[in-house]
């Protein structure tokens, strides 16, 4: 275990620098700090979908072991060389997306945020995890990073798509369909 907060503020990043799990500094706009930092926004953003009323068991449990599994991914992109994330999380994931969407009836058409509180929370975490994806691609392209990061956020924002959809059937909103059909073409002169 690591050291205990005792004291929460240091002053140390007064400078506009953060350090690493390995003791290094970096500025705190380095791409290292914005790809954990937003890993973080996503986990505070599943925190408020677990918050939202009509979050089933079944959800609430699969939500809350990411929530683990994006600390741990928080912590290996803090700590260069650190290894966290397993192919056996990404497997995970895929079969519990498998078993959340075998139910759901097939697309026929986009889907737009929204469907009652706890959908609409789990589409802006589904947001901020393909953010979180963006950045440890353009964070990958300078520094060394597993594969199995990026793998586990493009299959984590795929299962949260799905538990969007869960929620929206659960909560009795529904989905809400785009409507594609609504601009009408203007009439020829």
């Amino acid at each position: 275990m690591g050291n205990r907060l005792s004291k929460i503020y240091t002053r140390t990043g007064d400078d506009g620098s953060t350090g690493l799990g390995d003791g290094s500094r970096v500025p705190k706009d380095s791409l290292r700090v914005a790809a954990y930092g937003t890993v973080d926004e996503l986990n505070s953003a599943i925190g408020m979908v677990l918050a939202a009323d009509g979050v089933g068991d079944d959800v609430r449990e699969t939500l809350t072991q990411v929530q683990h599994d994006l600390f741990d991914l928080g912590g290996e992109l803090c700590i260069p060389g650190m290894a966290m994330i397993d192919d056996g999380d990404i497997d995970r994931l895929e079969q519990v997306l498998d078993g959340f969407n075998e139910p759901l009836p097939a697309l026929k058409d986009f889907i737009l945020p929204g469907g009652g509180m706890a959908a609409s929370c789990c589409h802006l975490a589904r947001t901020v995890c393909r953010r979180a994806e963006r950045e440890v691609i353009a964070l990958a392209r300078v520094e060394d990073v597993r594969p199995q990061a990026q793998r586990y956020l493009n299959r984590l924002s795929d299962l949260l798509f799905v538990i969007c959809r869960v929620l929206a059937r659960a909560g009795g909103h529904g989905e809400v369909l785009w409507q594609h059909e609504r601009r009408r073409k203007p009439a020829a002169s």
